[in-house]
Parts: structure tokens; sequence; C-alpha cells
């Protein structure tokens, strides 16, 4: 019985930021469990290499182009994909930006609108596009990429900017579960630490910011960073049956992070 809650054979899933990283990890874990994935990226390039990436592995997958910012072009992907019978039953809304080490004093118009922009309007843009056709399906799952970053204040990068973001991301997540909860479609957020993506590269890998990692691990009781895989876990388990009960759930996959 439970084995069988984990399937998604034959669900339609489409992934923001999906050709690489987080986003690619994700694609690959719903495609493992029988879902039709839908990569969509704003640069297809990157599309294209995640697609291919998956191939390798023996896993289909189509790409779309979408910039999470444009709110019309998200609107006419949603509707194309509906009109062709393919409603989305799996939204993951993983494409974000991260721009650290700036003080909020010395933060400048266009960063602060740039980072709300992609991070938190992409996902309500997707969220209302994408939701409009679950909620006439009565049924969906949508899975919202936060961060540690929107629970707790990041040491010792500066980054209000960027963690405003993602708590707007998981309180944005509670309601939407509270409006939409009795209309078939769930929404969750899955809250990561650091991750070994190309977006944590700089840290790990250029010497100037040792002393920034080292106070990474030393503030995360596992020690270590996280895998793009561990976090695409526990969203494929919430898009799953599995999770049937959860929603508005901020799932935390942080190496203990946020205890301390």
């Amino acid at each position: 019985m439970y084995k069988k809650k984990l399937d998604l054979t034959g669900r339609h899933a489409l992934v923001t930021g999906g050709g690489r990283g987080i986003g690619l990890a994700c694609a690959e874990a719903l495609a493992e469990f029988g879902a039709e994935v839908v990569i969509a990226d704003f640069d297809m390039k990157v599309a294209a290499e995640g697609q291919a990436a998956l191939a390798a592995k023996g896993y289909k997958a189509e790409t779309v182009k979408m910039d999470v910012t444009n709110s019309a072009e998200v609107t006419a992907v949603a509707d194309d994909l509906a009109a062709k019978g393919r409603t989305v039953e799996i939204l993951v809304n993983n494409a974000g930006i991260a721009r650290s080490m700036t003080p909020a004093e010395d933060v400048a118009d266009e960063h602060w609108l740039n980072v709300l922009d992609v991070n938190l309007n992409g996902v309500f843009w997707c969220c209302r596009a994408f939701g409009k056709h679950m909620l006439a399906a009565r049924k969906g799952s949508i899975i919202n990429i936060g961060s540690m970053s929107g629970i707790i204040v990041n040491k010792p990068q500066e980054q209000s900017y960027y963690n405003a973001s993602k708590a707007g991301v998981h309180h944005l997540t509670k309601s939407l579960a509270a409006e939409w909860g009795l209309r078939g479609v769930r929404v969750n957020s899955v809250a990561p630490t650091y991750i070994n993506t190309p977006l944590t590269a700089y840290a790990a890998t250029d010497p100037a910011n040792a002393a920034m990692f080292k106070t990474w691990l030393e503030m995360t009781p596992q020690g270590r960073m996280g895998e793009p895989e561990e976090i695409a876990s526990a969203v494929q388990f919430l898009a799953s049956d599995a999770a049937s009960l959860m929603t508005g759930s901020i799932v935390t996959v942080d190496g203990g992070y946020t205890c301390w």
C-alpha cells in the first residue's frame, strides 16, 4: 500500500529552473516515479542540457521556455499545456536567484526588486496560473522551494533581500494552502540548507570565502552541505499521495541548521 502511494505514473509535472541543480534533481526524482516531466526555464540551452542529462539516465522530459518573472508568459504555458490535455498536476517552483553579501543600507532598488521578482513574484505567478487549472480539476500538488533563510538569518553574509523573499514564499505557501485546501490542491514548501550547486560553488571553492564556508559548516549540526538529490527526495514525497494529509507545511531539509 505504501509503495503505491509514492507512484506518480501518468501524472503531469512541471519544474521551473529544472535544467540544473536542485531543479534537475527534482525532475529526475519525479520522472523516476513515473511522472511525465516538463522542464521550464528561461534559458533553453540550460533546459536542453537538463533534458539530455535525464535522457542519459533513461528518462524522458520535455522543455519549454518560460521566464517566471513574466506573468503573461507563465499563464500562456499553463494554458497551452491544459489545452493539449496535459494539465499540470505537480508543480515544483524551483527557479530562484541568490545574491548575497550586500548590507541592507547598500542595497539598490534594482537589487531588491530583482530578487523579489524572481524568488517571490515568480512563485506566485506560477501558483496562480497553474493553480487555476488544478482547482478546476480539483487535484494538484504544488511544492515551492523556499529556504532555511526564510526561517533564520544567515551568518556571516548579509542578504536581507534574499531572506525576505524566501520568508514570503513560506507565508504564500501557507496562505494558498488555506485557500485551496477544500478544493483539492495541496501547497507545501521545502526549505533547504546550503546545497552543492553552482549557486553555492563560490563559497566552497574560493579561498577568499573560506572563513564564511567554515562558519556555514560549524553552524550545521551535520557539519556538511546538502546534495540536490536530498532536496528532490522531499519534493517527490510531497508530490505524491504519501503526503496526502500535508498542506501548508514548510519542510526543513537543513542538516539541523535551524536547530541552533
